[in-house]
């Protein structure tokens, strides 16, 4: 139930959101949200702690001609310079890392493609501050998908916390979290021992095995049954319920989404037209079929709290295949690949952490246990700082605002819409050391205080998410089943490795050695 409520779990990919275009480089400037609304006075209380009173500037940049303008900058997004190099050369332009620009798709899709795009930890949280930003249908950024493609619904991670069934969702997902806790452990290390296990036969005959593949695979039946003791293989889908999930959401994500074709073809046929939902119905109605009938007590429940059975289907589809399914088809290859990159040193030392807590809690992997894992948590903590799995943030300006960068502070009118890079706010050299770097033992002792600047969930790491707020609601669940991950492998092998590619949505990961455990 990853970022169910309003996180954009799949990411729009290094090959979508790359591009052609050179390899990513570090940015020095940040910036940082106030709680001031706008004033007229020259300057404004700087972040707290720092003492000094901040400049205000007028935010630089701006959105060129009507429709040439925002086509001229897709066309540099995508293609031309690729997506950090687009985002690089406007903060060196203007010397600032709050700027006005255009964010794709623009028009026709778009109307109103224009931004004030955000490039550091410090100002970031004002996305997250749902009295000072609406959230209504920015789930997507400057455009929301047809809700032909969600059953005729408005799903949650499109609703703002001020309207009427926020809450009533939110709640329900919660309750749908608290009644798996139990299946979630079995589930999981049922489900992925598989995946492992036929993994490891197929690096024995190629050579190489297709983590991601088999990744889909164990993450779609883990949540099935995790969720709703129900296995797809006997529910109507077979092993086509990843394929399904995959094809669906490219239909939502197309306008944000390179595959490789022509650039001029492709920019007429996925981000100047949307994909018609009707190629997809019959897919989808598939997906909702098996989720009606599987989830038939927690729909029970949805009509018990005032919902519709038909709205909380689609809820459920939306959060398991969306945003959970999502979450780990983008976020697991992750945690591979930058585990997989750190080398045996490290590997050594989370399989000696692990399996010593696994010994003391006699054999098995428990919750209590995990939290026993101090190193095994900051390397994950660590992969949802270095690569967010949810790169963008939008949120609509309720009314004047001043937001405030490490050394200048911005005025922002009622109205208008601010974007946030998450990846250079994660990786904010004035919040971290080394933060090109991947540290698996950052978070670990004294470090625990940059877990404020962990942002991935839609909030910061140390925040909870409530029916009030935007975080995702099941935050604590996907910390837990990359937990999960990290442990599973470390109890079977003292050490792998790992061959990353891009693909349309996330990244590809091949496995080229495990080497089991000997100790």
């Amino acid at each position: 139930m990853a970022s169910t409520s309003a996180c954009l779990f799949w990411s729009t990919s290094r090959m979508a959101c790359a591009g052609r275009a050179g390899r990513r480089r570090s940015i020095s400037a940040t910036l940082s949200e106030t709680n001031k609304p706008a004033e007229s006075s020259p300057s404004a209380s700087s972040p707290p702690g720092t003492g000094k009173k901040l400049p205000i500037r007028k935010v630089p940049g701006d959105y060129g001609l009507p429709l040439i303008g925002p086509v001229r900058d897709r066309l540099d997004y995508f293609y031309f310079e690729g997506r950090d190099e687009y985002f690089r050369n406007r903060t060196r332009r203007y010397g600032s890392t709050v700027v006005r620009l255009n964010m794709p798709p623009g028009p026709p899709i778009a109307a109103s493609p224009g931004v004030i795009a955000i490039f550091d930890g410090a100002a970031f949280p004002v996305l997250f501050d749902t009295s000072k930003v609406e959230k209504k249908d920015l789930f997507t950024g400057t455009f929301m998908p047809s809700v032909e493609l969600t059953g005729g619904y408005r799903v949650l991670s499109y609703l703002d916390p001020s309207e009427p069934n926020h809450a009533l969702l939110k709640n329900f997902l919660f309750y749908l979290l608290g009644s798996s806790r139990n299946a979630v452990i079995p589930e999981f290390q049922s489900s992925f021992g598989a995946a492992f296990d036929a993994l490891e036969l197929e690096l024995a005959e190629k050579g190489a095995a297709d983590f991601s593949s088999a990744n889909e695979q164990a993450s779609f039946n883990f949540l099935s049954r995790a969720f709703f003791g129900k296995d797809p293989a006997g529910g109507g889908l077979g092993s086509d319920g990843p394929g399904l999930v995959n094809k669906w959401v490219l239909f939502q994500l197309a306008p944000l989404l390179t595959l490789g074709l022509p650039y001029l073809v492709e920019d007429v046929l996925l981000h100047s037209v949307r994909l018609p939902a009707a190629l997809i119905k019959s897919d989808y109605q598939r997906l909702y079929n098996f989720f009606y009938s599987a989830a038939a007590p927690a729909l029970d429940e949805a009509e018990r709290m005032g919902l519709s059975r038909e709205e909380a289907c689609h809820n459920i589809l939306f959060s398991m295949c969306f945003n959970s399914f999502g979450g780990m088809k983008i976020f697991f290859p992750n945690i591979m690949k930058w585990v997989g990159r750190a080398g045996t040193a490290l590997h050594t030392k989370l399989a000696e952490e692990v399996r010593s807590a696994v010994r003391a809690h006699d054999g098995q992997v428990t919750m209590r246990g995990i939290e026993e894992m101090p190193l095994l948590k900051s390397v994950v903590y660590e992969a949802f700082r270095i690569e967010p799995p949810v790169p963008f943030q939008y949120g609509k300006a309720k009314r004047d605002l001043v937001i405030e960068s490490h050394d200048a502070a911005y005025e922002v009118r009622r109205g208008e819409m601010l974007f946030g890079y998450q990846p250079f706010a994660t990786r904010d050299p004035r919040i971290f050391d080394r933060a090109e770097e991947f540290v698996g033992d950052r978070f670990l002792g004294d470090g625990e205080r940059l877990l404020q600047h962990v942002l991935w969930s839609n909030g910061p790491e140390t925040e909870t998410p409530t029916q009030d707020n935007k975080q995702c609601a099941g935050k604590n669940f996907v910390v837990l089943v990359a937990r999960l991950l990290v442990a599973e492998l470390f109890l079977r092998y003292d050490s792998f490795d790992v061959e990353t590619k891009s693909s349309t949505l996330g990244s590809s990961i091949s496995l080229t050695s495990l080497k089991k455990a000997t100790f």
